[in-house]
Protein backbone atom coordinates (compact mmCIF):
# COMPACT_ATOMS: atom_id res chain seq x y z
CA UNK A 1 0.00 0.00 0.00
CA UNK A 2 1.41 3.70 -0.94
CA UNK A 3 2.39 5.71 1.80
CA UNK A 4 1.45 9.26 2.32
CA UNK A 5 4.29 11.99 2.29
CA UNK A 6 3.62 14.98 4.82
CA UNK A 7 4.89 17.88 5.05
CA UNK A 8 3.66 20.37 8.30
CA UNK A 9 0.52 21.89 6.01
CA UNK A 10 -0.48 19.62 3.26
CA UNK A 11 -0.99 15.86 2.71
CA UNK A 12 0.27 14.95 -0.71
CA UNK A 13 -1.00 12.45 -2.83
CA UNK A 14 0.44 10.85 -6.13
CA UNK A 15 -3.03 10.63 -8.51
CA UNK A 16 -2.39 8.92 -11.99
CA UNK A 17 -4.47 9.21 -15.17
CA UNK A 18 -7.22 6.41 -13.55
CA UNK A 19 -7.85 9.15 -11.37
CA UNK A 20 -8.28 12.56 -12.74
CA UNK A 21 -10.52 10.54 -15.27
CA UNK A 22 -12.41 9.17 -12.75
CA UNK A 23 -12.83 12.81 -11.24
CA UNK A 24 -13.50 14.71 -14.77
CA UNK A 25 -15.65 12.44 -15.33
CA UNK A 26 -17.68 12.86 -12.15
CA UNK A 27 -17.47 17.00 -12.84
CA UNK A 28 -18.59 16.37 -16.41
CA UNK A 29 -21.58 14.13 -15.50
CA UNK A 30 -22.97 16.42 -12.71
CA UNK A 31 -22.74 19.49 -14.91
CA UNK A 32 -24.69 17.19 -17.19
CA UNK A 33 -27.54 16.74 -15.24
CA UNK A 34 -27.68 20.35 -15.02
CA UNK A 35 -28.17 20.73 -18.58
CA UNK A 36 -30.99 18.04 -18.84
CA UNK A 37 -32.63 19.45 -16.12
CA UNK A 38 -32.36 23.43 -17.28
CA UNK A 39 -35.04 21.79 -20.29
CA UNK A 40 -37.76 21.52 -17.64
CA UNK A 41 -37.20 24.64 -15.36
CA UNK A 42 -40.08 26.89 -17.14
CA UNK A 43 -41.44 29.15 -13.94
CA UNK A 44 -39.80 30.58 -10.37
CA UNK A 45 -41.40 27.45 -8.44
CA UNK A 46 -39.46 24.82 -10.53
CA UNK A 47 -36.19 26.33 -10.48
CA UNK A 48 -36.67 27.77 -6.43
CA UNK A 49 -38.61 24.69 -4.84
CA UNK A 50 -39.25 21.89 -7.72
CA UNK A 51 -42.88 22.04 -7.37
CA UNK A 52 -44.30 19.12 -5.09
CA UNK A 53 -43.80 15.72 -7.85
CA UNK A 54 -40.39 14.15 -6.41
CA UNK A 55 -40.95 10.16 -6.23
CA UNK A 56 -40.55 9.29 -2.14
CA UNK A 57 -37.12 7.30 -2.94
CA UNK A 58 -35.55 10.04 -4.37
CA UNK A 59 -36.72 12.57 -1.44
CA UNK A 60 -35.62 9.95 1.14
CA UNK A 61 -31.73 9.65 -0.12
CA UNK A 62 -31.62 13.96 -0.93
CA UNK A 63 -32.99 14.21 2.78
CA UNK A 64 -29.91 12.49 4.03
CA UNK A 65 -27.50 14.20 1.19
CA UNK A 66 -28.23 17.44 2.04
CA UNK A 67 -26.75 16.73 5.33
CA UNK A 68 -24.24 14.59 3.67
CA UNK A 69 -21.70 17.37 3.01
CA UNK A 70 -18.27 18.22 2.97
CA UNK A 71 -18.36 19.24 6.71
CA UNK A 72 -20.37 16.17 7.56
CA UNK A 73 -17.83 13.53 5.62
CA UNK A 74 -14.87 15.38 6.41
CA UNK A 75 -15.70 16.55 9.60
CA UNK A 76 -17.82 13.79 11.33
CA UNK A 77 -14.28 11.80 10.22
CA UNK A 78 -12.53 14.60 11.99
CA UNK A 79 -14.78 14.50 15.31
CA UNK A 80 -14.26 10.90 15.24
CA UNK A 81 -10.05 11.22 15.68
CA UNK A 82 -10.99 14.07 18.02
CA UNK A 83 -13.35 12.59 20.22
CA UNK A 84 -13.45 9.19 19.44
CA UNK A 85 -16.57 6.71 19.56
CA UNK A 86 -19.25 9.43 21.45
CA UNK A 87 -18.98 11.35 17.96
CA UNK A 88 -21.79 8.51 17.35
CA UNK A 89 -23.86 11.26 19.36
CA UNK A 90 -24.72 13.48 16.21
CA UNK A 91 -26.87 10.42 14.82
CA UNK A 92 -28.27 8.12 17.63
CA UNK A 93 -28.73 10.98 19.84
CA UNK A 94 -28.79 14.27 17.25
CA UNK A 95 -30.50 12.91 14.32
CA UNK A 96 -33.01 9.95 14.84
CA UNK A 97 -35.33 11.11 17.27
CA UNK A 98 -35.77 14.32 15.78
CA UNK A 99 -36.39 12.97 12.66
CA UNK A 100 -38.63 10.92 13.70
CA UNK A 101 -40.37 13.70 15.61
CA UNK A 102 -40.69 15.56 12.34
CA UNK A 103 -42.24 13.02 10.31
CA UNK A 104 -44.87 12.43 12.97
CA UNK A 105 -45.55 16.16 13.85
CA UNK A 106 -44.26 18.52 11.68
CA UNK A 107 -44.70 17.64 8.67
CA UNK A 108 -48.46 17.82 8.37
CA UNK A 109 -47.86 21.78 9.34
CA UNK A 110 -45.16 22.19 6.96
CA UNK A 111 -46.98 20.49 4.09
CA UNK A 112 -50.43 21.06 5.11
CA UNK A 113 -50.12 24.78 5.09
CA UNK A 114 -48.79 24.83 1.14
CA UNK A 115 -46.06 26.83 2.28
CA UNK A 116 -42.67 27.49 0.17
CA UNK A 117 -40.62 27.73 3.21
CA UNK A 118 -39.86 27.66 6.39
CA UNK A 119 -40.29 31.46 7.12
CA UNK A 120 -43.57 31.42 5.41
CA UNK A 121 -44.96 28.91 7.33
CA UNK A 122 -44.03 31.57 10.48
CA UNK A 123 -45.24 34.11 8.57
CA UNK A 124 -48.64 32.41 8.37
CA UNK A 125 -48.29 31.40 11.92
CA UNK A 126 -47.08 34.67 13.26
CA UNK A 127 -46.41 37.58 11.24
CA UNK A 128 -44.00 39.13 8.98
CA UNK A 129 -41.57 40.31 11.32
CA UNK A 130 -41.25 36.99 12.45
CA UNK A 131 -40.92 35.50 8.91
CA UNK A 132 -37.95 38.35 8.39
CA UNK A 133 -35.59 37.66 11.35
CA UNK A 134 -35.77 34.15 10.59
CA UNK A 135 -35.40 34.47 6.68
CA UNK A 136 -32.33 36.75 7.45
CA UNK A 137 -30.42 34.67 9.89
CA UNK A 138 -31.04 31.41 8.23
CA UNK A 139 -29.92 32.90 4.98
CA UNK A 140 -26.73 34.06 6.93
CA UNK A 141 -25.98 30.53 8.30
CA UNK A 142 -26.80 29.19 5.01
CA UNK A 143 -23.82 31.05 3.76
CA UNK A 144 -21.44 30.16 6.56
CA UNK A 145 -22.62 26.74 5.72
CA UNK A 146 -21.93 26.83 2.41
CA UNK A 147 -18.62 28.54 2.57
CA UNK A 148 -17.71 25.86 4.99
CA UNK A 149 -18.09 22.70 2.99
CA UNK A 150 -16.48 25.35 -0.46
CA UNK A 151 -13.46 25.52 2.20
CA UNK A 152 -13.27 21.71 2.72
CA UNK A 153 -13.15 21.27 -0.85
CA UNK A 154 -10.32 23.70 -1.63
CA UNK A 155 -8.47 22.11 1.06
CA UNK A 156 -8.55 19.27 -0.12
CA UNK A 157 -7.86 19.98 -3.86
CA UNK A 158 -4.68 21.54 -2.12
CA UNK A 159 -3.62 18.48 -1.00
CA UNK A 160 -4.44 16.11 -3.62
CA UNK A 161 -3.80 17.93 -6.37
CA UNK A 162 -0.95 20.39 -5.16
CA UNK A 163 -3.20 23.48 -6.24
CA UNK A 164 -3.28 26.92 -5.14
CA UNK A 165 -6.01 27.08 -2.07
CA UNK A 166 -7.56 30.56 -3.86
CA UNK A 167 -7.37 28.90 -7.05
CA UNK A 168 -9.48 25.73 -5.44
CA UNK A 169 -12.09 27.71 -3.74
CA UNK A 170 -12.87 30.09 -7.06
CA UNK A 171 -12.33 26.85 -9.17
CA UNK A 172 -14.91 24.34 -7.11
CA UNK A 173 -17.44 27.56 -6.38
CA UNK A 174 -17.74 28.15 -10.56
CA UNK A 175 -18.28 23.56 -10.85
CA UNK A 176 -21.38 24.17 -8.22
CA UNK A 177 -22.64 27.58 -9.85
CA UNK A 178 -22.82 25.79 -13.18
CA UNK A 179 -25.24 22.93 -12.33
CA UNK A 180 -27.29 24.55 -9.88
CA UNK A 181 -27.67 27.83 -12.07
CA UNK A 182 -28.85 25.75 -15.11
CA UNK A 183 -31.13 23.26 -13.08
CA UNK A 184 -31.80 25.26 -9.93
CA UNK A 185 -33.26 22.98 -6.87
CA UNK A 186 -34.11 19.61 -9.28
CA UNK A 187 -30.80 19.79 -10.58
CA UNK A 188 -29.43 19.55 -7.21
CA UNK A 189 -31.70 17.11 -5.93
CA UNK A 190 -30.78 14.58 -8.41
CA UNK A 191 -27.14 14.99 -7.85
CA UNK A 192 -27.58 14.46 -4.55
CA UNK A 193 -29.13 10.76 -4.57
CA UNK A 194 -25.83 10.04 -6.65
CA UNK A 195 -23.60 11.84 -4.60
CA UNK A 196 -25.40 9.59 -1.79
CA UNK A 197 -24.25 6.25 -3.56
CA UNK A 198 -20.93 8.08 -4.44
CA UNK A 199 -20.12 8.64 -1.03
CA UNK A 200 -21.25 5.53 0.36
CA UNK A 201 -19.54 2.81 -2.19
CA UNK A 202 -16.17 5.35 -2.12
CA UNK A 203 -15.82 5.41 1.27
CA UNK A 204 -17.13 1.71 2.40
CA UNK A 205 -13.44 0.01 1.29
CA UNK A 206 -11.53 2.11 2.94
CA UNK A 207 -13.58 1.83 6.21
CA UNK A 208 -12.88 -2.42 6.10
CA UNK A 209 -8.99 -2.33 5.24
CA UNK A 210 -8.67 0.45 7.80
CA UNK A 211 -10.29 -1.81 10.35
CA UNK A 212 -8.55 -4.54 9.28
CA UNK A 213 -5.19 -3.15 9.68
CA UNK A 214 -5.96 -1.53 13.21
CA UNK A 215 -6.53 -5.18 14.59
CA UNK A 216 -10.39 -4.98 14.76
CA UNK A 217 -12.78 -3.37 16.87
CA UNK A 218 -11.65 -5.20 20.22
CA UNK A 219 -8.11 -4.49 19.13
CA UNK A 220 -8.66 -0.68 19.09
CA UNK A 221 -10.49 -0.48 22.18
CA UNK A 222 -7.27 -1.79 24.42
CA UNK A 223 -4.77 0.68 22.33
CA UNK A 224 -7.23 3.89 23.14
CA UNK A 225 -8.16 5.57 26.19
CA UNK A 226 -11.35 3.96 27.24
CA UNK A 227 -13.09 7.23 26.89
CA UNK A 228 -12.52 7.05 23.25
CA UNK A 229 -14.35 3.79 22.89
CA UNK A 230 -17.30 4.72 24.59
CA UNK A 231 -20.59 7.07 23.99
CA UNK A 232 -22.13 6.96 27.45
CA UNK A 233 -19.67 5.74 30.28
CA UNK A 234 -17.57 8.71 30.96
CA UNK A 235 -19.93 11.37 30.25
CA UNK A 236 -21.08 11.77 34.18
CA UNK A 237 -18.53 14.98 34.20
CA UNK A 238 -16.96 17.34 31.55
CA UNK A 239 -13.48 16.74 32.89
CA UNK A 240 -13.86 12.44 32.33
CA UNK A 241 -14.48 12.89 28.32
CA UNK A 242 -12.73 14.55 25.24
CA UNK A 243 -15.58 16.64 24.71
CA UNK A 244 -15.67 18.11 27.66
CA UNK A 245 -19.70 18.12 28.55
CA UNK A 246 -21.51 15.94 30.62
CA UNK A 247 -24.66 14.09 30.08
CA UNK A 248 -26.93 16.66 30.43
CA UNK A 249 -25.14 18.84 28.09
CA UNK A 250 -25.37 16.50 25.39
CA UNK A 251 -28.66 15.22 26.14
CA UNK A 252 -30.70 19.00 26.36
CA UNK A 253 -27.79 21.11 24.10
CA UNK A 254 -27.39 18.24 21.25
CA UNK A 255 -30.20 15.92 21.61
CA UNK A 256 -33.21 18.63 22.30
CA UNK A 257 -31.95 21.99 21.24
CA UNK A 258 -29.33 21.79 18.19
CA UNK A 259 -30.91 18.35 17.30
CA UNK A 260 -34.98 19.20 17.05
CA UNK A 261 -33.83 22.72 16.11
CA UNK A 262 -31.89 21.31 13.06
CA UNK A 263 -33.53 18.33 11.59
CA UNK A 264 -37.53 20.09 12.40
CA UNK A 265 -36.97 23.76 11.04
CA UNK A 266 -33.77 23.94 9.09
CA UNK A 267 -35.21 24.87 5.45
CA UNK A 268 -32.46 22.98 3.71
CA UNK A 269 -33.62 19.26 4.69
CA UNK A 270 -37.16 19.97 5.46
CA UNK A 271 -37.48 21.56 1.50
CA UNK A 272 -36.19 17.78 0.48
CA UNK A 273 -39.87 16.12 2.48
CA UNK A 274 -41.78 18.97 1.20
CA UNK A 275 -41.50 18.21 -2.35
CA UNK A 276 -42.48 14.89 -2.31
CA UNK A 277 -45.94 14.32 -3.98
CA UNK A 278 -48.30 13.83 -1.35
CA UNK A 279 -48.67 14.12 2.64
CA UNK A 280 -47.99 10.29 3.58
CA UNK A 281 -44.98 10.79 1.61
CA UNK A 282 -43.76 13.70 2.97
CA UNK A 283 -44.09 12.29 6.36
CA UNK A 284 -42.68 8.87 5.66
CA UNK A 285 -39.23 11.11 3.45
CA UNK A 286 -37.54 12.00 7.01
CA UNK A 287 -38.26 8.16 8.57
CA UNK A 288 -37.19 6.35 5.57
CA UNK A 289 -33.82 8.96 5.32
CA UNK A 290 -33.03 8.10 9.61
CA UNK A 291 -32.30 4.12 8.41
CA UNK A 292 -29.03 5.09 6.03
CA UNK A 293 -28.58 8.04 8.98
CA UNK A 294 -28.32 5.49 11.62
CA UNK A 295 -25.98 3.51 9.60
CA UNK A 296 -23.58 6.69 8.53
CA UNK A 297 -21.36 6.45 11.42
CA UNK A 298 -19.83 3.53 10.27
CA UNK A 299 -18.19 5.49 7.20
CA UNK A 300 -17.92 8.35 8.65
CA UNK A 301 -17.22 8.24 12.72
CA UNK A 302 -15.73 5.10 12.66
CA UNK A 303 -12.58 6.13 10.00
CA UNK A 304 -11.81 9.15 12.49
CA UNK A 305 -11.69 6.40 15.50
CA UNK A 306 -9.26 4.05 13.24
CA UNK A 307 -6.90 7.05 12.70
CA UNK A 308 -5.82 7.61 16.57
CA UNK A 309 -5.61 3.97 16.99
CA UNK A 310 -3.32 3.66 13.87
CA UNK A 311 -1.08 6.67 15.14
CA UNK A 312 -0.61 4.43 18.69
CA UNK A 313 3.15 3.39 19.24
CA UNK A 314 1.86 -0.44 18.76
CA UNK A 315 0.54 0.54 15.23
CA UNK A 316 3.56 2.60 14.50
CA UNK A 317 4.68 0.41 11.98
CA UNK A 318 1.77 0.66 9.63
CA UNK A 319 2.90 4.05 8.60
CA UNK A 320 -0.26 6.09 8.93
CA UNK A 321 -0.04 9.76 10.58
CA UNK A 322 -2.42 12.67 10.38
CA UNK A 323 -0.93 15.88 9.53
CA UNK A 324 0.04 18.59 11.31
CA UNK A 325 -1.82 21.98 11.29
CA UNK A 326 0.62 25.38 11.05
CA UNK A 327 1.04 25.30 14.91
CA UNK A 328 2.42 21.51 15.10
CA UNK A 329 -1.08 20.00 16.62
CA UNK A 330 -3.10 17.44 14.22
CA UNK A 331 -5.09 18.55 11.24
CA UNK A 332 -7.92 16.99 11.88
CA UNK A 333 -9.76 17.96 8.98
CA UNK A 334 -7.37 15.91 7.38
CA UNK A 335 -7.43 12.82 8.90
CA UNK A 336 -10.06 11.20 6.03
CA UNK A 337 -8.08 12.57 2.98
CA UNK A 338 -4.65 10.74 5.05
CA UNK A 339 -6.15 7.60 5.19
CA UNK A 340 -7.66 7.41 1.28
CA UNK A 341 -4.15 8.69 0.74
CA UNK A 342 -2.27 5.67 2.87
CA UNK A 343 -4.97 3.30 1.39
CA UNK A 344 -6.36 3.44 -2.05
CA UNK A 345 -4.40 2.25 -4.97
CA UNK A 346 -4.32 4.30 -7.98
CA UNK A 347 -8.24 4.18 -9.61
CA UNK A 348 -9.70 3.24 -6.01
CA UNK A 349 -8.16 6.69 -5.07
CA UNK A 350 -9.72 8.66 -8.04
CA UNK A 351 -12.65 6.80 -6.31
CA UNK A 352 -12.31 7.59 -2.91
CA UNK A 353 -11.85 11.14 -3.68
CA UNK A 354 -14.67 11.62 -5.91
CA UNK A 355 -16.73 10.71 -3.05
CA UNK A 356 -15.35 13.70 -1.33
CA UNK A 357 -15.50 16.02 -3.83
CA UNK A 358 -19.23 14.74 -4.25
CA UNK A 359 -19.92 15.43 -0.26
CA UNK A 360 -18.73 18.38 -0.57
CA UNK A 361 -21.06 19.08 -4.17
CA UNK A 362 -23.99 17.98 -2.06
CA UNK A 363 -23.13 20.21 0.60
CA UNK A 364 -22.70 23.38 -1.04
CA UNK A 365 -25.59 22.78 -4.00
CA UNK A 366 -28.04 22.08 -1.04
CA UNK A 367 -27.06 25.43 1.02
CA UNK A 368 -27.15 27.51 -2.23
CA UNK A 369 -30.98 26.44 -3.26
CA UNK A 370 -32.11 26.73 0.18
CA UNK A 371 -30.34 29.82 0.29
CA UNK A 372 -32.16 31.32 -3.34
CA UNK A 373 -35.62 29.99 -2.38
CA UNK A 374 -35.61 31.76 0.89
CA UNK A 375 -34.06 35.15 -0.48
CA UNK A 376 -35.87 35.16 -3.52
CA UNK A 377 -39.64 34.55 -2.00
CA UNK A 378 -39.18 35.44 1.90
CA UNK A 379 -36.71 38.64 1.39
CA UNK A 380 -37.03 39.69 -2.03
CA UNK A 381 -40.85 39.17 -3.00
CA UNK A 382 -41.69 39.44 0.29
CA UNK A 383 -40.51 43.26 1.45
CA UNK A 384 -38.88 44.92 -1.71
CA UNK A 385 -40.77 43.32 -4.69
CA UNK A 386 -44.55 41.78 -4.35
CA UNK A 387 -46.15 41.80 -7.47
CA UNK A 388 -44.26 41.43 -10.64
CA UNK A 389 -44.47 38.51 -13.06
CA UNK A 390 -42.81 34.47 -12.55
CA UNK A 391 -39.95 35.63 -14.96
CA UNK A 392 -38.63 38.36 -13.15
CA UNK A 393 -38.69 36.01 -9.66
CA UNK A 394 -37.05 33.26 -11.80
CA UNK A 395 -34.36 35.82 -13.04
CA UNK A 396 -33.92 36.81 -9.47
CA UNK A 397 -33.47 33.67 -8.15
CA UNK A 398 -30.82 32.67 -10.93
CA UNK A 399 -28.85 35.51 -10.18
CA UNK A 400 -29.07 35.34 -5.91
CA UNK A 401 -27.67 31.86 -7.09
CA UNK A 402 -24.31 33.68 -8.29
CA UNK A 403 -24.75 35.92 -5.36
CA UNK A 404 -24.97 32.99 -2.87
CA UNK A 405 -21.85 31.10 -4.25
CA UNK A 406 -19.93 34.44 -4.30
CA UNK A 407 -21.05 35.14 -0.54
CA UNK A 408 -19.76 31.52 0.37
CA UNK A 409 -16.39 32.38 -1.25
CA UNK A 410 -15.91 34.82 1.21
CA UNK A 411 -17.18 32.79 4.22
CA UNK A 412 -14.90 29.72 3.35
CA UNK A 413 -11.39 32.12 3.99
CA UNK A 414 -13.54 32.24 7.83
CA UNK A 415 -13.32 28.73 8.46
CA UNK A 416 -9.62 28.39 7.49
CA UNK A 417 -9.44 29.12 11.24
CA UNK A 418 -10.82 26.47 12.47
CA UNK A 419 -9.00 23.56 12.81
CA UNK A 420 -11.84 21.28 13.05
CA UNK A 421 -14.49 22.23 10.60
CA UNK A 422 -17.32 20.60 12.88
CA UNK A 423 -16.77 22.60 15.41
CA UNK A 424 -17.69 25.83 13.61
CA UNK A 425 -20.74 24.28 11.67
CA UNK A 426 -22.14 23.20 15.01
CA UNK A 427 -21.52 27.02 16.44
CA UNK A 428 -23.27 28.31 13.45
CA UNK A 429 -26.06 26.18 13.90
CA UNK A 430 -26.53 26.71 17.57
CA UNK A 431 -26.51 30.78 16.62
CA UNK A 432 -29.66 29.79 14.21
CA UNK A 433 -31.22 26.51 14.99
CA UNK A 434 -31.00 26.48 19.14
CA UNK A 435 -33.45 29.63 19.07
CA UNK A 436 -35.43 28.74 16.50
CA UNK A 437 -36.81 25.22 17.97
CA UNK A 438 -38.44 26.95 20.80
CA UNK A 439 -40.21 29.39 18.40
CA UNK A 440 -41.51 26.44 16.91
CA UNK A 441 -42.38 24.03 19.79
CA UNK A 442 -44.25 26.73 21.02
CA UNK A 443 -46.17 27.62 18.03
CA UNK A 444 -47.20 24.51 17.06
CA UNK A 445 -48.20 23.30 20.32
CA UNK A 446 -49.34 26.31 21.97
CA UNK A 447 -52.26 27.95 20.35
CA UNK A 448 -51.58 31.06 22.97
CA UNK A 449 -48.14 31.89 21.26
CA UNK A 450 -48.30 35.42 19.82
CA UNK A 451 -46.72 36.80 16.48
CA UNK A 452 -44.71 39.61 19.12
CA UNK A 453 -43.72 36.81 21.61
CA UNK A 454 -41.88 34.48 18.50
CA UNK A 455 -40.38 37.62 17.36
CA UNK A 456 -38.76 39.07 20.64
CA UNK A 457 -38.56 35.59 21.62
CA UNK A 458 -36.21 34.92 18.98
CA UNK A 459 -34.41 37.78 18.92
CA UNK A 460 -33.82 37.77 22.85
CA UNK A 461 -32.57 34.22 21.65
CA UNK A 462 -30.11 34.96 18.99
CA UNK A 463 -28.44 37.86 21.48
CA UNK A 464 -28.23 35.34 23.90
CA UNK A 465 -26.28 33.06 22.12
CA UNK A 466 -24.02 36.62 20.71
CA UNK A 467 -23.63 36.91 24.65
CA UNK A 468 -22.58 33.73 25.67
CA UNK A 469 -20.02 32.87 22.82
CA UNK A 470 -18.54 36.44 23.78
CA UNK A 471 -18.57 35.42 27.44
CA UNK A 472 -16.96 31.83 26.67
CA UNK A 473 -14.02 30.47 25.25
CA UNK A 474 -12.96 27.51 24.03
CA UNK A 475 -9.82 26.30 21.99
CA UNK A 476 -9.33 30.11 21.44
CA UNK A 477 -12.57 30.25 20.47
CA UNK A 478 -15.04 33.29 21.81
CA UNK A 479 -14.48 34.80 24.92
CA UNK A 480 -14.61 38.46 22.87
CA UNK A 481 -16.29 40.34 25.20
CA UNK A 482 -14.16 38.28 28.44
CA UNK A 483 -13.29 34.80 28.93
CA UNK A 484 -15.20 34.35 31.87
CA UNK A 485 -16.42 30.90 31.45
CA UNK A 486 -13.50 28.10 30.15
CA UNK A 487 -14.94 25.25 28.08
CA UNK A 488 -12.86 22.47 27.02
CA UNK A 489 -13.79 22.03 23.59
CA UNK A 490 -15.45 23.76 20.62
CA UNK A 491 -18.11 21.38 20.61
CA UNK A 492 -19.06 21.78 24.23
CA UNK A 493 -19.02 25.07 23.79
CA UNK A 494 -21.57 24.82 20.80
CA UNK A 495 -23.94 22.93 23.05
CA UNK A 496 -23.76 25.68 25.74
CA UNK A 497 -24.31 28.31 23.42
CA UNK A 498 -27.55 26.71 21.79
CA UNK A 499 -28.51 25.75 25.37
CA UNK A 500 -28.56 29.12 26.84
CA UNK A 501 -30.70 30.52 23.35
CA UNK A 502 -33.03 28.13 23.61
CA UNK A 503 -33.85 29.00 27.45
CA UNK A 504 -33.81 32.53 26.54
CA UNK A 505 -36.30 32.02 23.36
CA UNK A 506 -38.76 29.86 25.36
CA UNK A 507 -39.24 32.21 28.65
CA UNK A 508 -39.28 35.24 26.43
CA UNK A 509 -41.66 34.22 23.79
CA UNK A 510 -44.53 32.72 26.61
CA UNK A 511 -43.69 35.90 28.55
CA UNK A 512 -44.41 38.25 25.63
CA UNK A 513 -47.39 35.96 24.63
CA UNK A 514 -49.27 36.07 27.81
CA UNK A 515 -49.00 40.24 27.57
CA UNK A 516 -50.15 40.52 23.80
CA UNK A 517 -53.11 39.38 21.65
CA UNK A 518 -53.40 35.91 20.04
CA UNK A 519 -54.77 34.95 16.56
CA UNK A 520 -58.14 34.03 16.45
CA UNK A 521 -58.49 30.23 16.10
CA UNK A 522 -60.18 30.46 12.81
CA UNK A 523 -56.95 31.87 11.57
CA UNK A 524 -54.60 29.23 13.00
CA UNK A 525 -56.59 26.07 11.83
CA UNK A 526 -54.01 24.01 9.89
CA UNK A 527 -50.62 25.65 11.54
CA UNK A 528 -51.02 24.41 15.10
CA UNK A 529 -51.75 20.86 16.60
CA UNK A 530 -55.01 21.37 18.31
CA UNK A 531 -56.76 22.71 15.61
CA UNK A 532 -55.43 20.60 12.50
CA UNK A 533 -56.74 17.61 11.13
CA UNK A 534 -54.48 14.59 11.73
CA UNK A 535 -53.74 12.29 8.71
CA UNK A 536 -55.44 8.79 8.77
CA UNK A 537 -53.41 6.22 7.21
CA UNK A 538 -55.15 2.87 9.47
CA UNK A 539 -56.46 1.32 6.22
CA UNK A 540 -52.57 1.33 5.18
CA UNK A 541 -50.22 -1.83 5.98
CA UNK A 542 -48.01 -1.07 8.87
CA UNK A 543 -44.95 -0.14 6.60
CA UNK A 544 -46.35 2.68 5.58
CA UNK A 545 -48.13 4.08 8.60
CA UNK A 546 -45.58 6.81 9.88
CA UNK A 547 -46.38 6.03 13.81
CA UNK A 548 -44.95 2.12 13.41
CA UNK A 549 -42.06 3.55 11.33
CA UNK A 550 -41.21 5.81 14.22
CA UNK A 551 -41.31 3.78 16.81
CA UNK A 552 -38.88 0.96 15.03
CA UNK A 553 -36.57 3.69 14.76
CA UNK A 554 -36.87 4.66 18.19
CA UNK A 555 -36.19 1.13 19.41
CA UNK A 556 -33.56 0.75 17.12
CA UNK A 557 -31.32 3.87 18.07
CA UNK A 558 -32.21 2.99 22.10
CA UNK A 559 -30.40 -0.13 21.38
CA UNK A 560 -27.09 0.73 19.55
CA UNK A 561 -26.65 3.58 22.23
CA UNK A 562 -26.95 0.30 24.60
CA UNK A 563 -24.24 -1.40 22.54
CA UNK A 564 -21.81 1.11 22.22
CA UNK A 565 -22.62 2.10 25.82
Amino acid sequence: MKLAIFTPRRLLMNLHVTDYLIIITYFLFVIAVGFIIKKRIKSSNDFLISKRNIPLWITSLAFISANLGAQEVLGMVASGAKYGIMTVHFYWMGAIFAMVFLGVFMMPFYYGSRARSVPEYLSLRFDEKTRGLNAITFAVMTVFSSGISLYALAKLLEAILKWNFDLSIWLAAGIVMVYTFLGGLTSAVYNEVLQFFLIVLGLSPLVIVALHDAGGWSHIKLLLQPEMTHAWKYMGNAQSNPMGIDFMSLIFGLGFVMSFGYWCTDFLVVQRAMMAKNMNAAQRTPLIAAIPKMLMPLIVVLPGVIAIALMQPALASKGFRIPNDPNGGLDYTMTLPALISHYYPTGLLGVGITALIASFMSGMAGNVTAFNSVFTYDIYQSYFVKSRSDRHYLMVGKFITIAGILFSIATAYIAKSFNNINDFLQLVFSFVNGPLFATFLLGMFWKRTTGHGAFWGLLAGTLAATLTHGLTIAEGKGGWIYPLYPISSGMGQAFIVASVSWITNFFTTIAVSLVTKPKHSSELRGLVYSLTDKPSYTQQKWYRRVVPLGMILIVVTIILNLIFF
